[in-house]
């Protein structure tokens, strides 16, 4: 009998894992793939020597993370590497909005909302220690009331009505609608301005970095952080129901509602089934991976500064774009999310050579070829960028479903992120890990505080069942 067995090996489940066995228990993780990572692996999806980043691609919660904090992955040979800035975001007119590292330099590309950029980021920037790590996970009374409280002020709107509230230029207003638009959610709805607020904050604090020679060597030095600790791996070993669980005092699951149902749901008590079964997921991706001839050539000089780049013109056309995802339409000029990593990794690709990464929302479990329509909005911003295709992967949905269980209908977040289950991930309860059943644990994105590449949820989960069933206390 192991003492704690997780099902899944996202960075979720492998941040439990490592959080248990560091404490000295015996510990097994099962992966139904035949490599570990989940939202963390690349691979070579268009031609030999072209290395993508199968889901993610950026990772701007490491540095924020208490999980990495605590378990720096730099000493299992892991290397990061820090674009020169955080974002570029293309308009129509040849220039870019820059969200630099610095806010300073950040305001100057501002013109006269920079006063206000400054103004709304500063208090933000310096409470930063003390917000990241109650915003990392459920809710609770802050141990820093008053940061919380500035923060939460803005946060709590929605996008579009905090960046007309503080900003009076196009250039401000579509830096936070594109931030926003992160979320998956309407823009003109509460509480998206939370999210422009934590990406702004994390590229003026901790950057916005990408992983040298592609996201999949963050999950393997994971995976050499939990065999240091006396950790097992078990990939290719697929889960449908409680007896493929190898006996343990304590079962983790990184895995989604819907499939928790599916595994555990006669040993789950009904009332708790029935919530789970509820549980709502969000809108889907469509993403496509290029080698290149050469780099994307944007027509804005600051775009050769950024890793990422937020494709999709004004604040009017990102909330048109995004508020079509959410009623089940496919936007004709999608906003789009970029990341060009060769530009900075000449891992990536052959000499002269590059890769690009891109992904826009699409309504869930939709099978619509989004391709073209993708393709034109970068030309739109990067004349003369289809001529240096020379080999394209595109991933659906149903794609990404197939790849990852755990992406529901192409939902990359664990489910939806707005009022109803920002904080009732997967159900209401003081203890979203705890499922209702002695030594049984939820630790994927569908608990706080979600998607994203931190570990958080993972870790969370892990303290809450080294409390229950080892009285293990561990401090964040």
């Amino acid at each position: 009998e192991y003492d704690a067995v997780i099902v899944g090996s996202g960075p979720n489940g492998l941040a439990a894992a490592i959080t248990m066995a560091r404490e000295g228990l015996s510990v097994l993780v099962l992966e139904a793939a035949f490599s570990v990572g989940g939202g963390t692996r690349s691979a070579e999806l268009t031609l030999p020597g072209f290395v993508h980043d199968v889901c993610s691609a950026i990772h701007p919660f490491y540095g924020s993370s208490p999980f990495f904090r605590r378990e720096p992955l730099e000493k299992f040979g892991l290397e990061w590497i820090h674009p020169p800035a955080a974002m570029a975001h293309p308009l129509d007119d040849g220039t870019a909005i820059m969200l630099e590292n610095s806010i300073e330099t950040t305001s100057e590309g501002l013109g006269f909302d920079g006063a206000a950029y400054s103004k709304l980021m500063r208090p933000l920037a310096a409470d930063w220690a003390k917000i990241a790590p109650q915003i990392l996970g459920p809710f609770r009374f802050p141990h820093h009331p008053l940061a919380m409280a500035r923060f939460g002020f803005n946060a709590v709107q929605s996008a579009r009505g905090l960046a007309t509230r503080f900003f009076r230029g196009d250039r401000a207003r579509a830096l936070v609608a594109g931030l926003a638009a992160h979320s998956m959610l309407d823009i003109r709805r509460s509480p998206t301005a939370s999210i422009a607020l934590v990406l702004a904050a994390l590229a003026h604090t901790d950057g916005w970095l990408l992983v040298k020679s592609g996201s999949g060597q963050l999950a393997r030095a994971m995976a050499t952080a939990l065999q240091s600790y006396g950790g097992k791996i078990e990939t290719g070993h697929k889960v449908q129901s409680m007896s493929d669980i190898p006996s343990a005092r304590a079962t983790l699951f990184d895995l989604t509602p819907r499939q928790i149902v599916q595994i555990a749901g006669d040993t789950l008590p009904g009332r708790y089934r029935r919530q789970l079964s509820k549980y709502r997921y969000g809108p889907g991706v469509f993403k496509i991976d290029w080698a290149l001839d050469g780099p994307i050539p944007f027509r804005a000089e600051g775009c050769g500064r950024a890793a990422t780049e937020h494709v999709g013109g004004t604040i009017d056309e990102i909330i048109q774009s995004e508020s079509e995802v959410i009623s089940g339409q496919h936007p004709e000029c999608p906003f789009v999310i970029l990341a060009q990593q060769s530009l900075f990794d000449s891992t990536r690709a052959p000499e002269g050579k590059h890769t690009a990464w891109a992904y826009c929302h699409v309504p869930h479990g939709s099978i619509f070829d989004m391709t073209g329509r993708i393709e034109a909005q970068v030309e739109r911003f990067a004349p003369g960028f289809t001529d240096r295709i020379i080999r394209r992967h595109v991933m659906n949905p149903a794609d990404f479903q197939a790849y990852n269980a755990n992406y529901i209908g192409g939902d990359i977040n664990g489910g939806i992120m707005d009022w109803g289950q920002l904080f009732t991930r997967p159900t209401w309860s003081l203890t979203p890990y705890r499922i209702p059943v002695r030594g049984l644990y939820v630790c994927s994105s569908s608990t706080p505080p979600g998607g994203g590449v931190h570990g958080m949820c993972g870790f969370r989960a892990a303290r809450t069942a080294l409390h229950d069933m080892f009285n293990i206390d561990i401090e964040i």
